[in-house]
């Protein structure tokens, strides 16, 4: 018979946190009766959400000892699968799917918090609703010219994916749009804007473009901006596409002090077209909010990394939508609209199914035009992606590439004579540029990305011994905690501020208020925003950073640093978002069998959605 005290006193801290305990005695609290059956899944199902998981799979525990203690005594075996299911489903907590129950407990054994299982069906039902709904209106003969304008129909047997993109995002209501770096995302994401505008039939289309966090914002803008200006269309038509992008927060509109936002399903956003860059990083409730808070018409396009890193938060929906790596193809009706509409046959993988379902809405941009076969940053990428990490040491080891190499990690104490060099050269230009908008450009060119945060290779330690370097070489005067130069990161969103986790300043002398220090932010207007270093929220250094953090940001050069041992953390998606942040040139630092581990894990996170939205068709 499991005891709640024995697990409560035993493994408070070792396994379970205090919000997990305090949630199991509220649960068998409310059910009125000891049932420590029930008490141990409620703990175990926050336990799970608060590591990424959306819901608990009862079968990937049940019957077995999910602790290692080192008294043999306490360590607790789950009851098997039948027992356990048959206890759960008579608890008054926990409910069947469209029950309002603390919990709720499906049919495939999953076990959810309730509001994670109402923000996944509610997701799902959004894209179910949006992939079977009928397409708007479209002037197909202008469809066709616009396309062969913006794409150059490509007479080769290669499939232009670009093309293939659009051609899917224009005709239909819901949108995927996956692709590594350099594969023109973006790009085709302006193309496709065009293909909208120039077909519409009716009004010109209110169309939002929106990122995960500002820095993410302020890219996609100036990608956007970018490649609309050489777009071969009238001015009006690029006068449709915005100038400007935002925040999903931003978007929905914050509500102070609150989980909730002012647009919802009662409040609906005034847009037709939504885009949404670096999806990869959107966690399942903030994509849920987003959905509700789009009107019925509204078309929803996706832009992300299916490889990368997911969100920091519960969920790995990008990953779910796209089918977990799965290839998809093409139905019969779709493939004969694209080659309407395209003017020549594409041949795409096609299946048996005459008409299309979610697979015809996700589309993967397949060649990198900032990484070909002479990159090595696109060769090693590629090879870890596929798990083959003994291929991958060998291929950086070779020096064959130019723009990697591989660094035998050094002992805790060699890490200063390691770094001084490198440190010194690539955060010299930054540290003696005066103008904060350029300073930002300057600071990007180099950064050392952490797996971990803690430890002697963590980002604690490695922004400490940066500082040292810098302080040994008179680029810094750290004598107090804020300084001319320190680059911050914003660790807790502040509403009122308008600034966001992930967002980074740097602290300047300001000749405007008497060379006082302020920290200046970029915003995504392309102007700078500076405050006092006390208006701030929770903030750390960020001289270095983790691959968490990095995502959604690109730097010039690299040195990703693993620690000399294996950690949960350490996975393939991880070294794959850590070595696609670079853009010229990445150095690995690491010991070779850490490194081998970690290709060969991949990050399983436990959700429905992929269940609900593919069915058996995976």
């Amino acid at each position: 018979m499991l005891n709640s005290k024995i697990i409560n006193q035993s493994y408070s801290g070792e396994y379970f946190t205090s919000l997990d305990l305090h949630f199991a005695d509220f649960m068998e609290k409310l059910e009125g009766q000891p049932q420590r059956e029930l008490w141990l899944a409620s703990a175990l199902v926050s336990n799970f959400t608060r590591h990424g998981h959306i819901c608990l799979a009862l079968d990937s525990v049940a019957g077995k000892n999910i602790f290692h203690s080192v008294n043999p005594e306490s360590t607790i075996t789950c009851p098997v699968l039948k027992t356990w299911l048959a206890i759960l489903q008579n608890a008054a907590v926990v409910g069947k799917p469209g029950e309002i129950k603390p919990m709720i407990l499906d049919a495939g054994a999953r076990l959810y918090l309730y509001r994670y299982w109402d923000y996944q069906e509610k997701l799902a039902q959004f894209i179910q609703q949006r992939v079977s709904a009928s397409q708007s209106e479209l002037n197909l003969e202008q469809l066709q010219q616009s396309l062969s304008r913006f794409f150059h129909p490509n007479q080769q047997s290669e499939i232009d994916w670009q093309m293939v993109a659009a051609g899917t995002a224009v005709t239909n209501n819901f949108c995927v749009i996956s692709g590594g770096p350099g594969t023109g995302k973006t790009t085709t994401v302006a193309k496709i804007l065009a293909l909208m505008i120039e077909t519409s039939v009716r009004q010109m289309p209110k169309i939002a473009l929106v990122a995960p966090t500002g820095k993410a914002a302020a890219r996609m803008q100036d990608a956007i901006r970018l490649t609309k200006s050489r777009l071969d269309c009238p001015d009006q038509i690029k006068n449709g596409i915005p100038d400007s992008a935002s925040t999903i927060h931003r978007l929905l509109g914050s509500v102070p002090n609150s989980p909730y936002f002012k647009h919802n399903e009662k409040h609906p956003l005034p847009v037709d077209v939504v885009v949404v860059d670096e999806a990869s990083m959107v966690d399942l409730a903030l994509m849920s909010k987003l959905v509700q808070a789009l009107p019925d018409h509204a078309k929803l396009i996706l832009l992300g990394d299916k490889d990368q890193l997911a969100s920091v938060e519960a969920g790995a929906v990008f990953g779910d939508i796209c089918g977990r790596g799965s290839i998809h193809a093409y139905s019969r009706q779709f493939t004969d609209t694209l080659k309407k509409i395209s003017g020549s046959a594409v041949a795409l993988p096609e299946s048996i199914d005459e008409t299309g379902g979610l697979q015809d809405g996700i589309v993967h941009l397949q060649k990198s035009y900032r990484f070909g076969s002479e990159s090595g940053i696109g060769t090693i990428s590629r090879l870890v992606n596929s798990g083959d990490g003994e291929k991958a040491v060998a291929f950086i080891k070779s020096n064959r590439f130019a723009d990697m190499n591989w660094i035998d990690l050094p002992q805790p104490r060699a890490m200063f004579s390691m770094l001084k060099e490198t440190i010194a050269q690539q955060l010299a230009s930054y540290l003696r540029t005066q103008n904060p908008g350029e300073i930002f450009q300057r600071f990007d060119q180099f950064r050392i990305l952490c797996a971990l945060r803690e430890g002697p290779y963590g980002v604690t330690a490695m922004n400490a011994l940066i500082e040292q370097i810098l302080k040994h070489e008179n680029l810094i005067d750290p004598t107090k905690h804020w300084y001319h130069g320190r680059p911050i990161m914003i660790t807790s969103n502040d509403y009122n501020l308008r600034l966001f986790n992930g967002d980074v300043g740097i602290c300047l002398r300001d000749p405007e208020a008497s060379h006082e220090l302020r920290v200046f932010f970029p915003d995504v207007d392309g102007k700078v925003k500076k405050l006092h270093p006390f208006r701030l929220s929770e903030h750390e250094t960020a001289f270095a950073l983790t691959v968490h953090k990095s995502q959604g940001s690109e730097f010039d050069h690299v040195l990703l640093l693993l620690p000399d041992r294996d950690a949960a953390v350490l996975s393939r998606e991880l070294i794959y978002t850590g070595m696609t942040r670079a853009k010229k040139s990445i150095s690995i630092c690491a010991n070779e069998p850490v490194f081998l581990t970690a290709v060969s894990r991949q990050i399983e996170r436990t959700s429905g959605l992929r269940d609900a939205l593919w069915g058996n068709l995976l």
